[in-house]
């Protein structure tokens, strides 16, 4: 029924400059899995692609030639590296994933996708603890660990996006060189489809949040899907995090069971 259609909002441009102020609203059933829009062309990149200020690729795809082969190597380098206040916009990241996109501050993703994530869709750098890195609109296929990685101080935002066939949505560093610090997380209107085991894990021994709402998983009958798991982390040297507990309250882990949608 057309009323219990999920709407993913997308900002940005899908059919390039021409509708370069457009809001793009993909509507799918609830039985829907995840597509990645049509390309609108393609262009290969041979070295990270360095961007300051706004870029818009126009829904082109790019594809990463010989910086990794998208599987889980930490060696693998970035597709994109965003500098402090830039932003991406309406581009498909190509098979192989590599390691992503970068950020190095504050910045924004804006309708991007990932058609393979390798080790991480999208890395939060930077050493502030005011920067925000906003993912808004956008998806991301096949991360058999995380989508994103949060390893600096500040707060990420995570809107409008869609993934399938995932380990994480989002995982605050466990073992970090960095460690400890503090990190904050915001998942809303997000649409998980299976396969996946976690929507967010963070650090409760370091302060860590956690806020979720409408975050829609679909497929997941037996509810096996954790929505927010805590650790203990650690700095880098001192052996792995160890989970501690998981589910809301209302501290670290902020969200009610209303804020859960299951299809």
């Amino acid at each position: 029924m057309a009323t219990k259609r999920w709407l993913h909002v997308l900002s940005g441009v899908v059919a390039g400059a021409a509708a370069a102020s457009a809001m793009v609203v993909v509507a799918q059933p609830a039985s829907a899995a995840v597509t990645i829009p049509p390309a609108n062309g393609q262009e290969t990149v041979t070295s990270t692609v360095k961007v300051s200020g706004s870029r818009d690729y126009g829904m082109r795809r790019v594809i990463p030639e010989g910086l990794g082969g998208g599987g889980g190597s930490e060696s693998q380098k970035a597709v994109f590296e965003l500098a402090d206040g830039a932003t991406l916009a309406n581009v498909i990241i190509g098979k192989p994933g590599a390691d992503g996109v970068h950020c190095m501050g504050t910045c924004t993703l804006r309708n991007v996708w990932w058609e393979d994530v390798g080790e991480d869709a999208a890395t939060f750098k930077g050493t502030s603890a005011s920067q925000t890195m906003t993912i808004d609109g956008g998806g991301a296929l096949s991360a058999s660990d995380k989508v994103f990685q949060h390893n600096a101080p500040g707060t990420m935002i995570i809107r409008n996006f869609a993934a399938q066939g995932i380990g994480k949505l989002v995982r605050t560093c466990g073992n970090c060189s960095n460690n400890p610090q503090t990190r904050h997380v915001r998942v809303e209107n997000v649409r998980i489809e299976m396969s996946a085991k976690n929507v967010v894990s963070i650090n409760v021994n370091y302060g860590d949040t956690a806020r979720l709402s409408k975050v829609t998983i679909v497929g997941d009958s037996s509810r096996k899907v954790t929505i927010c798991d805590k650790y203990n982390g650690v700095k880098k040297g001192e052996g792995e995090s160890k989970k501690v507990g998981t589910g809301p309250d209302g501290k670290n882990c902020v969200y009610s069971s209303s804020d859960i949608i299951y299809r």
